[in-house]
């Protein structure tokens, strides 16, 4: 899923508040009563032992890494396309498991189900390929390869690419481009490939690589990495990505190739399978003892070919929903009031499977995506808000990351306290955890939380970004933190028991971050003297506030309006 750093949105975040004599004073005149959360790039949160405190310490202890680093690598050994060989295998496991830890047996209140549905298009698999230099006077040379699944290589067929065993020679730019010739090139092949066809490319090899994939430690890691792309299901133009290092290698054979006047080819074979398969759907249930007919959803997806992406949001919850039935079962923790719904499929399909079959009625989503990324490819933990006033005009100590901001309707803002309580949980973590790197921002969108949210449905975002393995071959185990894993999974499991199981004890709590937030979001609107801003951030708070009172204590009227 997801153009700075994430490095670079601390150095943002600090830099907008250093040229801020108002910004930064509002941060500081927060209450010094609470631990500091200097390592949390937002604003603060109250801090108590109520809300989602109650679940954070409990949630962290429980969870296995060793079992959960086991289905991670499980899980990393494929390519899964939707409905592939690969995603079936995990699909298997995680219901295995699932069935182990007593959903779907004997107590009823632990459920599982998988749901068949009828994919548009045929089910890809990568069982093969190889890309070969071929300079007269050389010997050949393999740039690529993979005939495993498990090879990192595996990313140089983009999902859906066609069989193929083509020769020919090397074409550097379109208007060199000859029928028989295979274009070699550094941006998408998406965007080339109607010229290409015009003009009889026999294969367009490509080394695209965007910006937020630059490794920025300075070790260049990036000049390995091969861009993992979908194509259209209906493509028949063979298309392979390339690293920026065979990319270099290629036009220095045609460079030593034009000083001999002997043309350069490449040889690229590849086989894939295309079979009709059902897209298969994991759902997980908790069912609430109080209010079962109201669910909180979380979801992972199965889909892609990374081990962040995401094959640890996966394992993380497995490993949630596993250790959280066991305290449950053992009365460590107190049955949730509402239904807790896990849910695992094809990336924004699988949320539209169950919102379409279920009875349930959803109050919430969580998206659970990228949750495990090592310090070392530069990410951190993140939480993406849903849509609020500053998705609109986002001012410090906001900033977005290099995915980019949404378009946002100042018409279609849904207020409501969620996003005040997942922070809190990315807080609880980090003060459990002795602190955690972390931040929250904006609405960018690009995952399940989406799907949610076009339903009017609150639903926020857990992941990792920026992380320079990002939809690349290098995204594997070596570069995945498990201890990463079990703190983003607590923060996740801990907003949705909190909304689950609601107790007005949790209000007061709540409240004081919701009123923490508006200060420094009005305070920060009246600074660049945006009314307009500071209004739709009054009415944010006021909705919130509204939303939290009914949760946590079952009030159903509106407040009056506050005056700011």
């Amino acid at each position: 899923m997801r153009k700075t750093t994430c490095a670079g949105l601390f150095l943002l975040l600090a830099a907008a508040c250093q040229s801020s004599p108002d910004i930064r004073s509002m941060l500081e005149a927060l209450p010094d009563e609470h631990p500091s959360q200097e390592w949390h790039v937002g604003p603060d949160v109250y801090v108590d032992d109520t809300g989602t405190a109650r679940f954070v310490r409990p949630l962290l202890e429980a969870f296995d890494l060793d079992r959960a680093a086991k289905t991670l690598g499980f899980i990393d050994q494929f390519y899964r396309a939707p409905g592939n060989h690969g995603y079936d295998a995990v699909v298997d496991r995680v219901v295995a498991d699932l069935e182990a830890a007593g959903f779907g047996g004997d107590d009823s209140r632990l459920g599982v189900q998988v749901i068949e549905t009828e994919q548009d298009s045929d089910a890809w698999t990568p069982v093969s390929a190889s890309v070969t230099l071929l300079a007269d006077g050389e010997e050949p040379r393999v740039l690529h390869g993979f005939d495993s699944n498990e090879d990192s290589d595996r990313v140089m067929l983009p999902t859906n690419a066609p069989s193929c065993s083509v020769e020919g020679q090397v074409a550097l730019h379109l208007d060199e481009l000859k029928k028989g010739m295979i274009l070699v090139t550094d941006v998408s092949a998406t965007q080339v490939l109607r010229r290409a066809t015009a003009r009889g490319a026999a294969a367009i090899l490509s080394a695209s690589l965007p910006d937020y994939n630059i490794d920025q430690s300075g070790q260049r890691r990036h000049l390995d990495a091969i861009q993992f792309r979908t194509l259209p299901a209906t493509i028949t133009m063979p298309v392979c990505q390339i690293s920026t290092r065979s990319l270099r290698a290629i036009e220095a054979a045609v460079e030593r190739g034009a000083v001999r006047k002997r043309p350069v080819r490449i040889r690229f074979e590849a086989e894939v399978l295309k079979e009709k398969r059902p897209l298969r759907t994991i759902v997980a249930t908790i069912r609430g003892a109080k209010t079962p007919e109201r669910a909180v959803a979380m979801v992972s997806h199965i889909q892609e070919a990374g081990a962040n992406d995401n094959a640890t949001g996966v394992a993380g919850m497995l490993e949630g929903a596993r250790s959280l039935a066991k305290m449950l079962e053992e009365g460590a923790l107190p049955w949730p009031d509402s239904t807790l719904v896990f849910i695992w499929g094809d990336e924004f399909s699988q949320s539209q499977v169950w919102l379409e079959s279920t009875d349930l009625t959803p109050i919430a989503g969580i998206s659970s995506d990228m949750t495990g990324a090592a310090k070392d490819t530069g990410a951190i933990a993140l939480l993406e808000r849903m849509p609020d006033p500053g998705a609109l005009t986002t001012l410090p100590p906001d900033a977005h990351t290099p995915w980019g901001a949404g378009q946002v309707d100042s018409e279609n803002l849904n207020p409501n306290g969620f996003s005040i309580i997942a922070r809190c949980a990315m807080v609880d973590v980090g003060l459990e955890s002795g602190g955690w790197p972390c931040a929250d921002h904006p609405w960018e969108g690009g995952s399940d939380h989406d799907v949610f949210i076009n339903r009017g449905i609150p639903a926020v975002l857990f992941w990792h970004f920026t992380d320079f393995t990002y939809h690349t071959s290098l995204d594997r185990l070596n570069y995945v933190d498990i201890t990463e894993v079990r703190r983003t999974t607590a923060a996740i499991l801990a907003t949705a028991l909190a909304v689950a199981a609601p107790r007005p004890t949790d209000l007061d709590r709540y409240l004081r971050s919701l009123d923490m937030d508006k200060s420094i979001r009005i305070g920060a609107a009246r600074e660049v003297e945006d009314q307009n801003l500071e209004a739709l951030w009054k009415v944010w708070a006021d909705g919130s506030r509204n939303w939290l009172r009914k949760l946590c204590l079952g009030i159903e009227e509106d407040l009056p309006k506050g005056n700011g």
